[in-house]
């Protein structure tokens, strides 16, 4: 009955981690997509400023981070101190600043679907510059995510979608998506390096030090003169209060979901959160399309599901190998 219980208990605290990510990120994409793509106020003006969004969000994560440190630290100490982050929060500044800048070039899906080939600059950069030897099935799931969304980026977006976007030009789009990519490998990396340095590092130390670099690289980039885009960004919310609205609650959906993927990462392990981030992306881009207006084409739904039966299948993959890592730990 112990065990019962115990196995009804994770089943309902995995029930609330899966809840918690994709209603958090699935309503903070859709507050991403009619910040980009909305018109606001009489003039039917555009919010240009969108590297604003991340400024936004690293002074609520920040926040966040430090009432999440003072409320579960109980005085412990050790991890890595606040001035490690200084290399990564540049590149994790830089990255999202060009992943969300994207959005202005190309659709969301189109965006989450680049997103998701994260997969490819990374087994591209391990054979090149580390000699990774990898796989067959593993170059099967890269080549199925890469013809997914060279098919996307190749099939024609219909007339409704490119009138919402500000300046489309699919090529800078995809550019952008793939730059945010390359950027995010080397913050990913970077903090890896610092997590093993100094193993006392909670999520909640690394979430407080990246944002709070974030917040004064992004600080600087948007007030740091005085023809600076944060200034006109801040009219522009005065002038039209829904935007700011939009821009607040995106950022606490931003904050939230990271808990809930802390909360996953600690109790079911990273791979349990990759497919759960993951089956959320796929379902962002289906309520994208029924929530817009906008429909994919058949040829667009293809490479949809190309993409996401490539990442499913990496996913088991990684359980797979997991299983067999778990088995030889096991005492003969």
């Amino acid at each position: 009955m112990e065990a019962h219980g115990a196995g009804l208990g994770r089943v309902l605290v995995l029930t609330f981690c899966v809840a918690g990510i994709w209603s958090a990120y699935i309503y903070q994409g859709v507050l991403q997509e009619t910040v980009s793509t909305k018109r606001f106020g009489p003039n039917n003006e555009r919010f240009e400023h969108l590297a604003f969004l991340n400024l936004a969000q690293n002074v609520v994560c920040l926040v966040w981070s430090f009432i999440m440190i003072k409320i579960w630290s109980n005085g412990k100490s050790g991890g890595a101190p606040w001035w490690s982050y200084w290399s990564a929060g540049i590149t994790n500044t830089i990255g999202p600043a060009m992943g969300i800048e994207a959005l202005k070039y190309i659709s969301y899906p189109a965006q989450v679907l680049a997103k998701s080939s994260k997969m490819i600059p990374v087994m591209f950069m391990g054979t090149l510059v580390y000699g990774i030897r990898y796989t067959i099935p593993e170059y099967v799931c890269s080549l199925l995510v890469a013809g997914g969304v060279s098919l996307f980026a190749l099939s024609k977006t219909s007339s409704k979608t490119i009138s919402k976007l500000a300046h489309p030009n699919a090529p800078l789009g995809y550019g952008l998506c793939f730059l945010n990519l390359t950027f995010d490998g080397f913050t990913n990396a970077t903090q890896d390096s610092i997590s093993a340095r100094y193993p006392k590092t909670s999520a909640w130390d690394i979430m407080f030090g990246m944002n709070l670099w974030g917040t004064i690289y992004n600080m600087m980039f948007m007030f740091g003169w005085r023809t600076a885009s944060g200034y006109e960004a801040v009219q522009f919310c005065k002038q039209h209060p829904e935007a700011a609205w939009d821009i607040l609650l995106y950022c606490l959906c931003g904050a939230v979901g990271q808990n809930f993927i802390f909360l996953t990462i600690s109790r079911f392990g990273s791979l349990t959160n990759t497919t759960i981030t993951t089956t959320r992306k796929f379902v962002s881009i289906v309520v994208s399309s029924v929530l817009s207006g906008n429909p994919l084409s058949e040829k667009q739904w293809t490479s949809v599901v190309m993409v996401f039966s490539g990442l499913s299948y990496q996913i088991y993959l990684k359980w797979r190998k997991l299983q067999r890592m778990t088995k030889k730990r096991k005492p003969m």
